[in-house]
């Protein structure tokens, strides 16, 4: 008898850990979308013509975030740490168009 009563106290509490798991898991998510959305409206002017770039870039962070077991630790850091990268990116981009558009539209940039 003791461990039919052991066993529906154990499904019970079991039931209610699968529920707290699953609230904890929304509250996660719900805290990484928010630091997500802050980010990517700090970065969307700085890649305001390339705003997948930040999506994926948002992206991977939340992936490499959730990897480490301390998602809530990790992503605001490499969410932050990769907009800065591929705004850097996207403007390193702009600079190298910039600079070789003179030398693009050149006679000698045939004979190069």
């Amino acid at each position: 008898m003791k461990t039919i009563f052991e066993n529906k106290s154990n499904s019970s509490n079991a039931g209610a850990q699968a529920g707290t798991n699953a609230e904890a898991k929304d509250q996660l998510a719900n805290q990484l979308e928010l630091v997500k959305r802050q980010v990517f409206a700090k970065y969307k002017g700085a890649l305001a013509a390339n705003e997948q770039l930040l999506r994926l870039a948002l992206f991977e962070a939340d992936v490499l975030a959730r990897q480490t077991g301390f998602p809530q630790l990790f992503f605001p850091v490499l969410a932050t740490e990769k907009a800065e990268s591929a705004a850097r990116w996207q403007s390193h981009q702009r600079y190298l168009l910039r600079s070789n558009s003179a030398y693009a539209h050149s006679p000698y940039a045939l004979a190069a």
